[in-house]
């Protein structure tokens, strides 16, 4: 129902708090020159995997329309400040990584139930003075996997399913399901929402209407007794920044069956069973994934980091996807090519292909590859980034419309809208870039734009994150 600025709950704790100590040995007597409140220097090291695209602008889109397909997309100058980028597209060993970290957390919640034993130490309810506090998950306590007790295998069990016709006990997926809350400080900091009616306006011939009610729209969600996810979006008036705050829940287990129900009256059982979970595919992209799965994946990669880190944390921004026009200002480099490459083929005089997509008519193997393609096989481009073109297709953070950057600022253009599920589903559409394995070289180039619905999950199409770079002096 609404534009919103997302943010893991890891962040809560020190939002919208002033950051900066005096330095060291500054004297506070009164009196005397203005030389400044500064604060201490923080060095943020490069996070694991992701490269630093540096800040710059970009015409995006194309200036003229291509001459095959006759079609363009929304030309405009932009600028954008520096990222970071992940260097490959997430992949099935990293996301696996989340799925087992939601099955490991099931596990806790329950070997620290009553009904499961009441193992209490699995559970942090007091902090270091005795003092009790919100309870929270002990991840340093290893869960029972050897020679669990009898409680205690119930607990583990209780996450398995057997499958009743081959007998064989796999993971419950319905059971995978992840909350997590962001603060829209967007919306927080827009002068109409602010708690004190005297700052809604700063047109002083305008008398304050203190009665005035002003409505938010917050989205929620719950799981009821039967155990299924219910999302809403509520309309309730302004009461305090609790209002800010939203709530989400989201069964993050990959659509495995997205190879069969993609492709009809394809053979494609094999990757089904085994795409996400064989040990072949570990470093091939993870798909499946729908936008509201990949948000999750960046929300749980942030509280992932932030866990332990102490008082550094609050200068660390979150995982994000990227916006439509971060994306192709990545992809496009740093002579913002047509191609992630410098030649203007898609091939080598050799004949060796630059990225792994669909070359002809039915020809899927003539540049390697079947499906996708292990992560980062094909050289890089200038920004230091693989697989900006092909291999799937990549979810951005913004949302489709016809008139794109158009119709957003020149400055990190972005325009998001988190569709309610009582929403229309043409407002659902989220722009997806780069092409994958399936697609012809038209979807491949670094300006053409596609589009798929937040809640679908397609075999070609994965994501990668990034996170903004914590200082404006790096540019190209």
């Amino acid at each position: 129902m609404k534009k919103i600025a997302f943010l893991s709950t890891a962040f809560l704790s020190f939002a919208l708090i002033s950051c900066f100590s005096p330095k060291s040995g500054m004297s506070t007597s009164q009196g005397g020159e203005v030389t400044g409140v500064h604060g201490s220097a923080v060095n943020e090291p490069a996070p694991y995997g992701m490269v630093l695209v540096q800040r710059g602008s970009i015409k995006v889109g194309d200036e003229a329309n291509d001459s095959l397909w006759g079609t363009g997309a929304p030309s405009k100058d932009i600028s954008v400040d520096a990222f970071w980028m992940d260097e490959t597209e997430v992949s099935n060993a990293k996301y696996r990584q989340f799925v087992y970290w939601v099955r490991d957390s099931i596990i806790r919640e329950r070997l620290a139930d009553p009904a499961y034993g009441g193992d209490e130490t699995f559970k942090i309810t007091e902090d270091e003075y005795g003092e009790p506090i919100t309870p929270y998950l002990n991840w340093k306590k290893p869960i029972p996997w050897k020679k669990p007790t009898e409680d205690e295998l119930r607990a583990i069990e209780s996450v398995y399913i057997t499958n009743p016709i081959t007998g064989e006990k796999q993971l419950d997926a319905s059971q995978m399901n992840y909350r997590y809350e962001i603060y829209d400080y967007t919306q927080a900091a827009l002068r109409k929402n602010r708690l004190n009616p005297e700052e809604r306006n700063r047109n002083t011939d305008i008398a304050v209407d203190y009665d005035a009610v002003i409505t938010i729209s917050k989205d929620t969600a719950y799981i009821d007794d039967e155990g299924y996810i219910v999302r809403e979006t509520i309309n309730r008036p302004l009461s305090s920044a609790y209002d800010f705050l939203n709530t989400y829940i989201v069964n993050i287990y990959p659509d495995t069956t997205c190879w069969v129900n993609d492709f009809p009256n394809a053979n494609n059982e094999t990757y089904l069973q085994l795409y996400f979970n064989h040990p072949k595919y570990d470093n091939h992209p993870v798909v499946g994934v729908s936008w509201e799965q990949a948000n999750a994946f960046c929300a749980w990669r942030t509280e992932y980091l932030l866990r332990g880190m102490g008082p550094q944390a609050r200068w660390i921004q979150r995982y994000r996807l990227p916006s439509e026009a971060e994306w192709e200002f990545a992809a496009r480099g740093k002579d913002a090519r047509r191609f992630p490459w410098e030649q203007t083929d898609t091939k080598s005089e050799e004949g060796c292909y630059y990225a792994n997509y669909k070359p002809e008519e039915g020809n899927y193997t003539k540049d390697g590859s079947l499906i996708t393609s292990s992560c980062g096989i094909f050289s890089a481009n200038s920004n230091g980034l693989y697989d900006m073109a092909g291999n799937v297709a990549e979810w951005t953070s913004t949302v489709y419309t016809d008139a794109g950057v158009l119709q957003m600022s020149d400055i990190n253009p972005d325009l998001q809208y988190r569709a309610a599920k009582e929403d229309p589903y043409s407002l659902k559409k989220k722009t997806v870039r780069g092409g994958s394995w399936k697609d012809p070289v038209k979807y491949i180039q670094g300006a053409t734009r596609a589009y798929e619905y937040q809640n679908e999950s397609r075999s070609y199409i994965g994501f990668r994150c990034v996170r903004s770079y914590a200082g404006a002096d790096r540019r190209r």
